[in-house]
């Protein structure tokens, strides 16, 4: 009994550990992404997926709710 309790605070004492690491390592940076801004450089402006936000959208692709669902009634 007593060879669990020991394995079950090892096992804790463990994962403490690496969620230490892993906190230092977000903080200090080790995440970051230092390659794609290296490469962006040889992509087209074309090819990059421009991300608008929804104040920017145009007016022609909203739909009303008439367009979005057909009354099935009839």
């Amino acid at each position: 009994m007593s060879a669990i309790i020991f394995l079950i605070f090892l096992g804790i004492l463990v994962a403490g550990g690496f969620l230490a690491a892993f906190i230092w390592a977000v903080r200090s940076g080790q995440f970051d992404d230092d390659y794609s801004p290296s490469v962006r450089m040889l992509f087209d402006k074309d090819d990059i997926p421009s991300i608008k936000p929804e104040s920017e959208t145009d007016e022609k692709n909203e739909v009303t709710e008439s367009e979005e669902q057909p009354d099935r009634n009839q």
